[in-house]
């Protein structure tokens, strides 16, 4: 009788981090690896949010806090929901945890019971259906292609939809395909989810400020406002504020379900750490205009990196409206064999050999619900995204 728990049989480890960890142990053993597995900006925390930390050591703020966020942060988040997305929250329908990730967990933990349903649309970040799994409701995943834009189409919710379930989760911008839904396509989902009230609806907001050309972003609640209570909107400060390692995300949603998820974290991790919470206010309420100096960045590097890909043979780049994930497919590769004499069977395959042959880590698109594709981070410099591209177009090129 195995000593771990039945739970661990219900999920998978992270294929993102398993990536990652496998090129961190390449380049220590000396390869040349270009790793584009991490979705983590590479850009350096803004000087003021750094600062604002330092003071909040010096001046002892290192104490304890409220299980649910510092009064001060929680203003800050009160603020921007209502400056950016004309949403109106009390403090008590607010909650910071350690990352948008804890925030997403609680809920589910919160909420859940054995036999839920989860919709989920494919392709999805790696984690959804597996803290769905953990606790102990059932994902349904809706795959969303290519054709779609990979975009979640109101039939396809309407058809999904069950007396069981009982929530549909949206990341707009998306992990893993960077697409993004519109006003109108938001609206053609919520008019779907006014006629089953059973269905809550939880938003993964994290890279709202990460679009290009003219994308204007806009969030279910506030597209549907009859939704409000029975939304929650996750948000955070790692991706546009470049901050993965302080560890802050938030939500707002209904006092009964912000009361819930406290619950769960005052018995996990209780309050995320005081210094992280005092830079996150300045990160909310300081200058944001680094933002879009980092997103041209961005919209250089994506357009690069989808001109050099659509030039690969076998390999279809479409050009994603936000976040900074590209997801190709690899469908052109299914079949041949890599210079080392294995098959190319999957999407799997073709990731792994590519790293062996070419040093390029990425993130095979089965993991994320859809395949065969795969994930590319363009959240790095772009020289390295030059040379991690043309090693695509050489690995795709030497395929027989």
């Amino acid at each position: 009788m195995s000593f771990l728990a039945a739970a661990l049989d219900r999920v998978k480890p992270s294929a993102t981090i398993a990536v990652t960890d496998k090129a961190r142990v390449l380049k220590a053993a000396g390869r040349n690896v270009i790793g584009l597995g991490a979705g983590e900006p590479d850009f350096d925390t803004p000087d003021n949010i750094k600062q604002a930390a330092i003071k909040a050591i010096q001046d002892g703020k290192t104490k304890y806090t409220a299980v649910d966020g510092i009064p001060e942060l929680k203003e800050a988040i009160i603020g921007k929901f209502q400056r950016e997305n004309g949403l109106t929250y009390k403090p008590n329908q607010v909650i910071v945890g350690v990352g948008g990730k804890q925030v997403l967990y609680n809920a589910l933990m919160a909420t859940i019971n054995p036999g839920d349903q989860v919709i989920i649309p494919a392709p999805y970040w790696v984690s959804y259906p597996e803290m769905v799994a953990l606790a102990g409701g059932e994902p349904v995943p809706v795959v969303c292609t290519a054709a779609h834009g990979f975009k979640l189409q109101p039939a396809a919710l309407e058809k999904a939809i069950t007396p069981k379930t009982k929530w549909l989760i949206l990341c707009s911008p998306s992990n893993p395909t960077g697409a993004a839904y519109t006003k109108a396509e938001l609206k053609a989902l919520t008019e779907v989810l006014v006629k089953h009230p059973h269905v809550w609806i939880m938003t993964d907001d994290m890279y709202e400020h990460l679009v290009y050309d003219d994308f204007v972003f806009t969030t279910p609640a506030q597209v549907e406002p009859s939704l409000y209570d029975r939304t929650l909107t996750v948000n955070g400060v790692s991706k546009a504020y470049c901050m993965t390692g302080w560890r802050i995300g938030y939500a707002g949603g209904p006092a009964h379900l912000i009361k819930a998820m406290a619950t769960i974290q005052s018995q996990s991790t209780s309050n995320p750490c005081s210094i992280a919470q005092w830079a996150a206010v300045e990160a909310l309420n300081g200058p944001q205009n680094f933002i879009p100096a980092n997103n041209k960045v961005f919209k250089e590097r994506r357009d690069l990196v989808v001109s050099m890909l659509n030039q690969a043979s076998g390999i279809e780049c479409p050009r994603p409206e936000g976040a900074f994930y590209v997801y190709p497919s690899c469908a052109g590769t299914i079949g041949k064999t890599a210079p080392s004499g294995k098959v190319i069977d999957n999407d799997e395959a073709f990731v792994t050999e590519l790293l062996e042959t070419e040093g390029v880590a990425v993130v095979h698109g089965s993991a994320f619900g859809l395949g065969p594709a795969f994930r590319i981070s363009y959240a790095t410099k772009t020289s390295d995204l030059e040379d991690a591209c043309k090693r695509i177009q050489r690995f795709c090129g030497n395929l027989r």
